[in-house]
């Protein structure tokens, strides 16, 4: 049930980065066939089927996985700056807007289920989906807007450097997604802090729509 869920939202979260970079100007990814919902076209083989396969067969204290990212060309941007943050922060908004519509369909679902007893045990397998729709989401946004390359935040925070800091700042890209590793092998306290509010928010759709759980449904909290 989490598998299908987990890949449906890295393909739109990618998915998100290449309209919003064509809708910016920059058709780069649509030229590579990236415009697209296909997941075998954002499939990475090491980064989404091998590394987080092996890091579970070596109980590793975390699970780390992405899609291949989707290739822009800033410069092609009408504007530079607004552009880079757009296309930056379209997964992140994306994967919020799925935590939402995953709320909304819970409900639905619940109240399906409540209203149609014999349906109860099969939508019950739906409504967990839908739980594990917005955990993921939220974790998709809330990881992805931590500052550290490659991660779409750190493409906010270098405007937000003064020019020299942000010129030191780029150079960490050279080293892919080193960087996060390392902070989330050697720092996950940084790294839970700035997911508090990814929990609290599950926590508190948990509150507000949790009295419509089905048997069988549980949430992750």
């Amino acid at each position: 049930m989490l598998a299908p869920v987990l890949l449906f939202s890295i393909v739109a979260h990618e998915y998100a980065h290449a309209e919003a970079a064509y809708r910016q100007g920059d058709q780069t990814a649509y030229m590579l066939g990236r415009l697209t919902l296909n997941p075998l076209k954002h499939i990475d083989p090491f980064m989404t089927v091998l590394l987080p396969a092996l890091l579970i067969y070596y109980h590793a204290p975390f699970v780390f996985a992405a899609a291949k990212p989707v290739p822009v060309n800033p410069r092609n941007y009408r504007k530079y700056v607004r552009g880079d943050i757009i296309v930056s922060l379209a997964g992140i908004a994306t994967n919020l807007v799925l935590f939402v519509v995953s709320v909304i369909m819970f409900v639905i679902v619940g109240l399906v289920g409540r209203g149609i007893p014999v349906l109860e045990g099969s939508v019950a397998i739906l409504q967990q989906m839908l739980v594990w729709g917005m955990r993921l989401n939220l974790i998709l946004a809330f990881f992805n807007l931590i500052p550290i390359p490659p991660l779409d935040g750190s493409h906010v925070l270098k405007f937000l450097l003064p020019p020299a800091a942000g010129l030191r700042f780029r150079r960490l890209y050279a080293f892919g997604f080193i960087p996060i590793l390392f902070v989330v092998w050697f720092l996950p306290g940084v790294v839970n802090v700035l997911m508090w509010p990814a929990e609290r928010l599950l926590a508190s759709a948990h509150a507000a729509v949790g009295g419509l759980t089905l048997p069988g449904v549980f949430w992750p909290l």
